[in-house]
C-alpha cells in the first residue's frame, strides 16, 4: 500500500484553515466530500465519531483522522497542513499542524488498518515533516509524500 494509493493531487492542501479541531475536522470533511462525492455531514459526522473513541492526534504535531463510510468503494486520502498549529487534544498535547485524513469503505478491514500503518511510518520520520513544514504548496507537499515511498521502495 502507497502513499499514492490513497491520495491524489487534488486531495492536498497546503495552507488550511482552522482555529479549532472542530473546524478543521469540518474543513478537511468538506474537501474530501468534494473529491469523492459523499456529503460533507456524513464524512464529518464519521470523524466527529471516531474522535470520541479517543483523539488521533499522534503526537509531534500530527493527527491522522479516519474513519469507515458505507458508501466508500475504495480508501480516500487528503493531507492538510495548517497556516497555523491548533489544539487537537493530541497524546502529548503539542498542538497539530499536519494532517492526514483518511477514509475507509465499511469492509475495508486489513486495508484500512495496513494504510494507517503506512501513513503512521510516513509522518513519523522527522524529516520527512519538516520538509511538509517547510513546502507551501500542493505540487510540493504531494512530492514529498510520495516521493518518499519510492526512495523507500529502491
Amino acid at each position: 500500500m502507497e502513499i499514492s494509493d490513497l491520495l491524489s493531487p487534488e486531495a492536498v492542501i497546503p495552507n488550511l484553515k482552522a482555529t479549532s479541531k472542530k473546524q478543521a475536522l469540518q474543513e478537511i470533511a468538506k474537501h474530501a466530500a468534494q473529491l469523492n462525492g459523499l456529503h460533507e455531514r456524513a464524512i464529518f459526522d464519521c470523524l466527529l465519531e471516531r474522535e470520541r473513541l479517543g483523539t488521533t492526534g499522534v503526537g509531534n504535531g500530527i493527527a491522522i483522522p479516519h474513519g469507515k463510510l458505507s458508501q466508500l468503494d475504495k480508501l480516500h486520502g487528503v493531507f492538510a497542513r495548517l497556516d497555523r498549529p491548533i489544539d487537537f487534544d493530541s497524546i502529548d498535547e503539542q498542538p497539530v499542524d499536519l494532517l492526514f485524513l483518511l477514509l475507509a469503505p465499511e469492509t475495508a478491514g486489513a486495508d484500512h488498518l495496513k494504510a494507517l500503518a503506512r501513513i503512521s511510518r510516513l509522518l513519523r520520520d522527522k524529516s520527512v515533516c519538516e520538509k511538509l513544514r517547510g513546502t507551501d504548496t500542493a505540487e510540493g507537499l504531494y512530492a514529498l509524500l510520495t516521493q518518499h515511498e519510492t526512495t523507500a521502495a529502491a
